[in-house]
């Protein structure tokens, strides 16, 4: 069978090719560019604890402790008074309420996941090759590129994964509705000292009756003593010079360190923001009738982070699928549109998986949509909801517009930035194509469709490792057993329930492994839980129920190939499926930024 096409090699792209080869799954992945990867340190990435685990299983754990930081506390502070403090417990696998995020910068992940592909034989990233035409048919599709590779290239699907432009998207003709620079931020990556180091940082002064504007700044620390500043801008797209922005530094700085106030600004002018590099702090600066000192700092980049919400309005046509920022552009408010493109892969990559290896009914395909584009879409009402609210005021109908959201103004930036609540919790495919059945299985600490908790488990072999680590590469079948972690492993695989269970899962119709665990939350002993490959829950079963998990496994596959019309070697292409209605105003593609506009997007694939 043909390779999966994917077009695009950011880090959805990459990584969506990674999690097919541990599949099993060739791909080859069209990149037009050299592979070359800029380093620009004010280009970050914040990875959630879900993604950071998918990230780590496709090989990028190196990565992402040598690159990446994990933080020890979040702090939000509303001018001088601090608000809340979130400690985290900054050892990898903590549990996922003390849990902090990975920052990093993100061309180390990009260059993590381009060197983890170059040792998968079953992957190719084909340089400088641009899209320029492509075709389906009942069995397959297939891709011209131009350039120095240009040819025609043959695949049984092909994904699109690149970036807010995508020439994948313009081809199948799907529209980009939304809205256009809903947020800008100046920012800027730096080598500074702070007071609370490994700390990140959201720092808010609303504006005050009768007074001047207000502001909005976030530090978060990355590796080797560097942080990440960004600064809400007021609305417009006035230029940001390079002495505004080392004012705002120094006058940040000043403020957090309690000895400064605005400064007299100076270093390198130039004709644009990035002309503000290699900059060196620690001259005294003017304030409020006082002299305060600014602390030393090197300036490594900056640049302006423009930030646009838009939904695709399909993110399948057939055989070819849309995912990344093709498919969707957020970033408001802390919300993180890498972390949704990764969830992308990882939702798509099983599905495909199972229909290049199997063949796959229309209802396994199109849930790719339903449950991607779903989530995202209530991510992004959720965040144009908060928006004017948070800005602009209207305290008195926020929580009401925002469910979810009962603890102020500044717990809902916090969320947003910290994945909680409405704009930052992993999602939840509770309404899913691929749901079980209802009444199926018993209640547990986990409602069907949401991401399982990250128990220790005992493997077949006897490792013990941790849930997470087991995902991705087929159904996971958990039986809760108290006691069997002191036991050999000779003796707990043929005690109890275990041979009946593994006798079920031998005949389930799809890959599966029998994992156990000591306790899960909300689980009585002898609970069987059934575990998607991405991660999220189909059922608990009350005890080994053969025809019930064979439900699930069934269910989850979206019942048999060929059931619901024909997504796998052969078939028709299925009319477009758009389950979830548009966000926003419907503005033309080509307003996403004006040509040659200086602007971050949340992923470069």
């Amino acid at each position: 069978m043909d390779p999966v096409i994917i077009v695009g090699a950011g880090p959805v792209g990459l990584s969506l090719a990674l999690a097919l080869a541990r599949l099993a799954v060739p791909s080859i992945v069209l990149d037009e560019t050299d592979g070359q990867e800029d380093t620009r340190p004010a280009r970050t990435a914040v990875l959630r604890q879900d993604t950071a685990a998918f990230a780590g299983r496709l090989g990028c754990a190196g990565a992402l402790e040598t690159a990446g930081t994990r933080w020890t506390a979040w702090r939000t502070m509303r001018r001088r008074r601090l608000l809340e403090r979130v400690a985290f417990d900054p050892r990898p696998g903590a549990a996922a309420a003390t849990a902090s995020p990975v920052h990093l910068p993100q061309h180390a992940l990009t260059r993590a996941l381009r060197a983890a592909l170059a040792d998968e034989k079953l992957a190719q990233i084909v340089t400088g090759s641009r899209l320029a035409e492509l075709e389906q048919d009942p069995h397959g599709v297939s891709a011209h590129t131009r350039g120095p590779n240009g040819t025609w290239w043959r695949g049984s699907y092909l994904v699109g994964c690149d970036g807010p432009r995508s020439t994948v998207r313009k081809l199948l003709d799907i529209r980009f509705p939304g809205r256009t620079a809903v947020e800008r931020h100046a920012v800027a990556a730096l080598r500074t000292e702070l007071p609370w180091p490994g700390e990140a940082l959201l720092h808010r002064s609303p504006a005050r009756p009768g007074g001047g504007p207000g502001s909005e700044v976030s530090a978060r620390p990355m590796a080797h003593g560097v942080w990440r500043l960004d600064w809400l801008l007021p609305p417009g797209r006035d230029l940001v010079t390079p002495d505004a922005l080392i004012a705002r530094i120094r006058d940040s700085l000043a403020g957090w360190t309690g000895e400064a106030a605005p400064p007299e600004t100076g270093g390198n002018a130039g004709t644009g923001l990035s002309g503000a590099t290699d900059e060196r702090g620690g001259a005294p600066a003017r304030g409020r009738g006082h002299r305060r000192q600014v602390p030393p700092y090197d300036l490594l980049d900056t640049g302006v982070h423009t930030v646009h919400h838009r939904l695709a309005r399909r993110w399948r046509e057939g055989r070819a699928f849309l995912a990344g920022d093709a498919a969707h552009l957020l970033g408001a408010l802390g919300t993180q549109g890498l972390d949704e493109g990764l969830r992308d892969a990882e939702n798509l990559a099983w599905k495909l998986a199972l229909a290049w290896h199997q063949g796959a009914s229309e209802t396994l395909l199109d849930s790719y949509q339903a449950e991607r584009r779903g989530s995202v879409a209530a991510r992004l009402r959720a965040a144009d909801q908060a928006l004017p609210l948070l800005r602009d005021g209207g305290a008195g109908r926020w929580r009401t517009l925002v469910p979810g959201a009962a603890g102020g103004r500044s717990t809902l930036l916090t969320d947003g930035h910290l994945g909680r609540g409405p704009l930052g919790a992993p999602p939840v495919y509770a309404r899913s194509p691929l749901a079980a059945a209802d009444g199926t299985g018993s209640p547990v600490g986990t409602q069907p469709g949401a991401p399982v908790t990250d128990v220790a488990v005992t493997a077949g072999d006897g490792a013990e490792v941790r849930l997470r680590d087991r995902l991705g590469q087929g159904l996971l079948v958990v039986l809760v057993a108290p006691g069997t972690g002191v036991w050999e492993q000779r003796h707990w695989q043929s005690a109890g329930l275990m041979p009946q269970l593994a006798d079920a899962v031998s005949a389930l119709p799809m890959r599966s492994e029998v994992l156990v665990t000591e306790a899960y939350p909300g689980a009585p002993a002898h609970t069987v839980l059934v575990v998607r490959p991405d991660g999220h829950l189909v059922a608990a079963l009350p005890g080994v129920r053969p025809d019930e998990l064979y439900a699930c496994a069934d269910a989850v596959r979206g019942g048999s190939y060929g059931s619901s019309g024909t997504g796998g070697t052969s078939g028709s292409i299925p009319p477009p499926v758009d389950p979830v209605g548009p966000d926003g105003p419907d503005d033309p593609v080509g307003s996403v930024d004006p040509v040659g506009s200086t602007v971050f997007h949340s992923e470069g694939d």
